[in-house]
């Protein structure tokens, strides 16, 4: 089943020299929307509220203070140790990936500002391989941790992730245990770790750093879970509860501490951090 998406749509005028791309429509309502407005609305939709999957870029963008990102380690690429094929080999994959989006890989980690607290940030990139972990992404989040530890600054990482890239087999699933060791690391030193889990966090991302902050936000109707609903469904063959690994459902189970709309999210991470005393 597709990923809901943005879906751009024609523009309704007829006057000729008017660009396409103008108008968008909501995957969950069908909405049509003027893709500007709603960029400005932080893509969110204004009449159902549906957060839609942002790129790391864009989530920098909207959290931090303007021109305060100073990125580290943007020049980490992958590589295929296991000369991975499925349908394409790994290798054709990233590089895809990597024209469709401008980046080396999934996430963009750095110093900078929320309103006016310095933090070392993570962010997750859906557009890359569906956010998925690999060696390049953990080690990344990793150094994240340990600049927060030696900097004794506050750390923030959204997530938003398919879980662990399949194409590094071993590799991949490694980065669960050391992006977990170092915030063992982190928590020892007393320091703080804020997790905002964003549609979807899922996968080895849960199973590892998304689920260890100190403080877990969570964004409005986010898939947040390991195994898929589908998939669980079909193990257990019974039917699950109504809204099953929602930022709702896992909220009233006590796994998030709460739910945060995109708007809010800078002056709840400031106010956190004002209140840890770091």
């Amino acid at each position: 089943m597709a990923e809901p998406t943005w879906e751009t749509l024609p523009n309704p005028a007829t006057k000729r020299g008017v660009p396409e791309g103008l108008w968008t429509q909501c995957p969950s309502c069908a909405e049509t929307l003027f893709a500007k407005a709603l960029a400005q609305n932080l893509h969110v939709c204004p009449r159902c509220d549906y957060h839609g999957r942002i790129s790391a870029t864009q989530r920098v963008e909207q959290l931090l203070d303007p021109d305060s990102f100073e990125p580290f380690h943007a020049d980490m690429v992958p590589h295929d140790p296991l000369g991975f094929v499925d349908l394409k080999p790994y290798a054709d994959r990233i590089r895809q990936a990597q024209r469709m989006t401008g980046e080396n890989d999934g996430l963009q980690s750095g110093f900078g500002f929320i309103k006016g607290r310095r933090v070392v940030v993570a962010a997750m990139d859906f557009t890359f391989l569906a956010g998925s972990m690999g060696s390049v992404v953990g080690e990344k989040v990793a150094c994240a941790i340990e600049q927060a530890l030696d900097q004794r600054l506050p750390l923030v990482i959204v997530s938003c992730s398919g879980g662990a890239r399949m194409q590094e087999s071993g590799f991949s699933l490694m980065q669960m245990a050391k992006t977990s060791a170092a915030l063992g690391r982190l928590d020892a030193d007393g320091g703080l770790f804020i997790s905002v889990l964003s549609d979807p966090t899922t996968g080895g991302v849960t199973a590892s750093f998304a689920m260890l902050g100190d403080v877990i936000f969570a964004e409005p109707h986010a898939l947040i879970g390991f195994a898929g609903p589908r998939v669980i469904k079909q193990t257990i063959r019974q039917d699950l509860p109504e809204g099953f690994q929602t930022s709702e459902f896992l909220f009233a189970a006590g796994f998030v501490d709460r739910i945060v709309h995109r708007a809010n999210l800078r002056s709840e991470i400031s106010r956190v951090i004002d209140y840890s005393g770091i």
